[in-house]
């Protein structure tokens, strides 16, 4: 070997500044402490892909081993993990550089001068010259060997995290970097949960969670006992899938293979309802690969929301829970995002907030809703089965961020009296709507059957004018929201005067103005007004509220939630056409019974109250009430 190996092996200090930063990184500045098996398998990485470059116009740099691999290598008796690659490696000077220099890292300038040169779109990962350093938190010595192409010459780079190094020339045989983590001893305090990384299982878990899509394999021996042969043999693994299946050509791709990836990665063993695998490659590049699940994941309505998308840098994940890159109405959408260039932090697990996100979080957004809405024109049983399970987020980010109105309202399906089999969008009830209908009519209620049997029903049925059934309790807030559609009013059949013609066969409110009024001044504690119905024809009496302020239904969901609000304005309407309201009108003016007339008042507006859901506001009352009329009407003989 022609180079001369350099014997002598100075201590060397850091810069003063440099100090200070190793321990931040050593104690604050990541999270978790695996963290540090990440970071030296994308340096790694960086490694790898540096000389994959350069053997592109030299082949020579890969000398006799041109299968790159990364090697994770533990010694539990002694304590020892090392990680070892078969890359680009270092010589003195650029160890000078980028280890002994903190926070300058090669890869950045590898990068830009290659970039210069040659226009190459280089994949490289690092960026920050403190991703070696996170080695400290784990080890309490981290020694370094490397050494570059065409050379016999090696560095050995040695460290305690103290604020000091040894660097000396060595001999080297092979091609490379190793990275040899002395670890700290593991605290045995019965509250102490370290994680012991000389643990194979460990080691595989992690490497899966955080770079299991890195380009190249990822490998370590793992011991394996047989407890019935007390036979020990060692076989080597590889830890990674090495290539992600969203840089796959989606053509290329099975709907099978994205099913069992889903399957696996999310822990989700029902087929996902869609799949989007997508790329931009404007001035934002990214891949990603959603799922839309078949069924709400756990938590998605109960406080504990599920995962957001997971991100990743280069096939390394950055992020295992990024709910920044979809609005929170899409929260239960599964998935990946690969971006090539983010503006990652120093310790990577934290996003600054631009631009570059919020283009992601756009094109995601737009692209889920465009894949809704081909579902509900193309496959109408499959979306209404997808609204079952998860049509409540949509409703709420319709009334959560009002511009999201025009996005979200095509997305809506509502049953309805038009169809027992299949529920309605807005634009279809338009579409069915006579030319003389001005308004959208729709109604709230616990169930199908319950709205069915609403008095406030009764005209509509009669004149076979459509309406809505809203059935979830959100819809309520929904409808507050939502006004008009296609320039069409949302007009509640138990709210305000309903715009439609009803025959009161001459009744008029001069005709029962007496009766009206004595009913309001004894029910004038209850209700605003009373007044002749439009909606009725088989009913006696219905209760509405106004047009403003709060709804009936509202009141009785905040009631349940145990919330105090304002009371709905209550009106009670009475058909003019039916026998029990003509039978009061005569007790009016019968001087005998109208003693007992206030008594048939309360007992209608307390039949209102039960129709609506409500509880009587004194049940024992009512039905005392109830009993002394039907006792009375029997000692009368049926008189009227």
């Amino acid at each position: 070997m022609s180079e001369t190996v350099a014997m002598a092996r100075p201590t060397m200090e850091f810069q003063a500044e440099v100090k200070q930063l190793l321990q931040i990184v050593i104690n604050s500045l990541y999270t978790h402490k695996e963290i540090f098996l990440r970071e030296l398998i994308a340096n790694a990485s960086d490694a790898l892909d540096k000389l994959r470059v350069l053997a592109l116009t030299d082949a020579a740099v890969l000398e006799d081993s041109p299968d790159l691999r990364i090697f994770i290598e533990t010694d539990p008796a002694n304590r020892i993990l090392k990680i070892s690659d078969n890359g680009i490696g270092m010589s003195y000077e650029e160890v000078l550089e980028n280890i002994g220099t903190i926070a300058k890292s090669g890869s950045a300038t590898f990068m830009q001068q290659a970039v210069n040169q040659d226009g190459a779109n280089l994949d490289l990962i690092g960026r920050f010259g403190v991703g070696f350093y996170s080695a400290f938190m784990v080890a309490e010595k981290v020694t370094l060997l490397t050494r570059p192409p065409k050379t016999g010459i090696g560095v050995k780079w040695e460290s305690s995290g103290d604020g000091t190094y040894e660097i000396e020339e060595i001999e080297k045989k092979t091609r490379g970097t190793e990275v040899i983590l002395h670890l700290k001893p593991l605290d045995g305090a019965p509250d102490n949960h370290d994680e012991d990384f000389l643990n194979q299982y460990t080691i595989q878990k992690h490497v899966q969670k955080h770079c299991n899509f890195i380009a190249y394999p990822i490998r370590m021996n793992f011991v394996n006992e047989d407890p019935e042969s007390e036979q020990v043999t060692i076989s080597e693994r590889t830890l990674n899938s090495i290539q992600p299946i969203w840089t796959k050509n989606p053509k290329e791709t099975e709907r099978e293979q994205y099913v069992t990836f889903y399957r696996q990665h999310f822990h989700d063993w029902n087929e996902p309802a869609e799949i989007l695998h997508t790329k931009s490659e404007g001035t934002v590049e990214f891949t990603a690969l959603l799922f839309i699940p078949s069924q709400a994941p756990y938590g998605l309505y109960t406080g504990d929301p599920p995962k957001g998308p997971q991100l990743y840098c280069k096939h390394v994940l950055v992020v295992d829970d990024c709910r920044e890159l979809l609005p929170d109405y899409l929260r239960f959408v599964r998935g990946i995002v690969d971006a090539s260039d983010l503006p990652l932090n120093i310790s990577r697990e934290t996003l600054q907030h631009d631009a570059q996100m919020q283009v992601i979080k756009n094109h995601l957004e737009k692209k889920v809703l465009e894949r809704l809405k081909s579902m509900l024109a193309e496959e109408r049983v499959k979306y209404e089965a997808f609204w079952n399970e998860l049509g409540k987020s949509i409703k709420g980010g319709l009334f959560m961020d009002y511009r999201n109105t025009e996005k979200l309202q095509d997305l809506l399906i509502f049953e309805s009296s038009h169809s027992t089999e299949q529920k309605t969008t807005l634009q279809e009830y338009v579409d069915r709507m006579p030319e003389q209908q001005n308004a959208i009519y729709y109604t709230v209620g616990d169930s199908r059957a319950a709205i069915e049997r609403l008095p406030q029903l009764e005209v509509l049925r009669e004149q076979n004018v459509e309406v809505l059934y809203v059935l979830d309790k959100v819809d309520e807030f929904l409808t507050q929201h939502l006004r008009e559609y296609a320039g069409k009013k949302l007009q509640s059949v138990s709210r305000g005067d309903l715009d439609l013609k009803n025959d009161r066969e001459g009744s008029t409110d001069d005709q029962y103005k007496e009766l009206l009024e004595f009913m309001q001044e004894t029910l004038k504690d209850k209700v605003k007004e009373v007044r002749l119905s439009k909606r009725l024809k088989s009913s006696p009496v219905c209760l509405v509220s106004s047009d403003s302020g709060y709804s009936l239904n509202m009141e009785r969901l905040m009631a349940e939630a145990n919330q105090p609000m304002l009371r709905a304005t209550r009106i009670l309407e009475v058909n003019p056409n039916h026998g029990v309201i003509k039978a009061l009108d005569k007790m009016l003016k019968n001087a005998d019974r109208r003693e007992r007339l206030s008594d048939c008042c309360q007992l209608l507006y307390d039949q209102a109250m039960l129709v609506e859901n409500y509880r009587v506001e004194d049940p024992v009352k009512f039905a005392n009430l109830l009993s002394s009329l039907i006792i009375e009407a029997y000692a009368r003989g049926g008189d009227k």
